[in-house]
């Protein structure tokens, strides 16, 4: 009789511990419904952005991915070529970003367009959508050396990015913008000589056509992940994204490319008796 209930005993706890489980389960099958993020957007300081950048100060892509190889990086990180500068200065290089990624994510809305509407009600209408789905909430995440990752509705004909609030991110420590997608206002962004690379000029405004998805999550951009606090370098050859746990390294070993590049091309620039310009100057 003690053996018979001592084993009644175990299985109501047995069936106590599986139910315990079950609901454990259910409770994270319900959280993994509601959304889950699996890769971490890390926090750096704002002096510890400052410390990396100094170390890429004057690094061109190609040698920042022959610092990604000697890494054993191979071919990660590169973006797709197609998303490209707006504009280049041969002279000064003033298109050049070298930054620290802070990201946002805008996906195509499902809402319906606004119809045909008299232009006070539209204007209505357009300023809720801006305010209630279509934010720019990264602008509060913009610091000295920051470089804004954008990653768009890609199909849609939108211009998230335009000529007055480009310069309003640049009056906050933006040092350039690339997006994925697409642009207005592009005459304006080159006359102000703003650095950003995007994919193709987009004309339409963002009521009606994109919504923000997430700030500061991890990204993709043509073809490369971008997770928040990576270094971003672009130049006339397109895009590459330093993972920033081997930024440090990636660097250190781009600025040994970099000298001996210049060294030697400053020997060649003489034998050819042609003036010296930036791109063999000291750095």
């Amino acid at each position: 009789m003690k053996g018979i209930k001592i084993t009644l005993f175990m299985c109501l706890i047995g069936i106590a511990v599986f139910s315990i489980s079950m609901g454990m389960q259910g409770d994270s099958m319900q959280e993994l419904r509601s959304g889950m993020n699996y890769i971490p957007s890390p926090v750096y300081t704002e002096q510890e952005d400052s410390e990396i950048l100094k170390l890429y100060d004057g690094l061109r892509v190609a040698d920042v991915s022959d610092g990604m190889d000697k890494c054993g990086l191979h071919s990660i990180g590169l973006v797709d070529p197609e998303i490209s500068p707006l504009w280049k200065d041969p002279e000064r290089f003033a298109h050049r970003i070298a930054g620290i990624a802070v990201t946002a994510r805008y996906v195509s809305t499902q809402r319906p367009p606004a119809g045909k509407m008299e232009p006070e009600q539209f204007d209505l209408w357009e300023g809720r959508f801006y305010t209630e789905y279509s934010s720019e909430p990264f602008a509060d995440l913009i610091r000295k050396g920051t470089v804004l990752v954008i990653d768009d509705a890609e199909t849609a004909d939108v211009g998230s990015i335009g000529s007055y609030n480009i310069m309003d991110w640049v009056s906050k420590g933006c040092v350039g913008v690339v997006t994925d997608a697409s642009a207005r206002d592009t005459d304006e962004i080159i006359t102000v000589k703003i650095p950003l690379y995007m994919r193709k000029p987009g004309r339409g405004i963002r009521p009606g056509r994109n919504e923000i998805e997430s700030v500061n999550r991890p990204v993709e951009i043509g073809g490369a992940l971008v997770i928040p606090g990576d270094v971003v370098i672009a130049d006339g050859d397109g895009i590459i994204v330093v993972p920033r746990k081997h930024a440090r390294d990636v660097a250190l070993f781009a600025r040994q490319v970099m000298e001996k590049d210049i060294e030697g091309r400053r020997e060649l620039y003489k034998k050819l008796g042609l003036p010296l310009d930036e791109s063999v100057k000291k750095k």
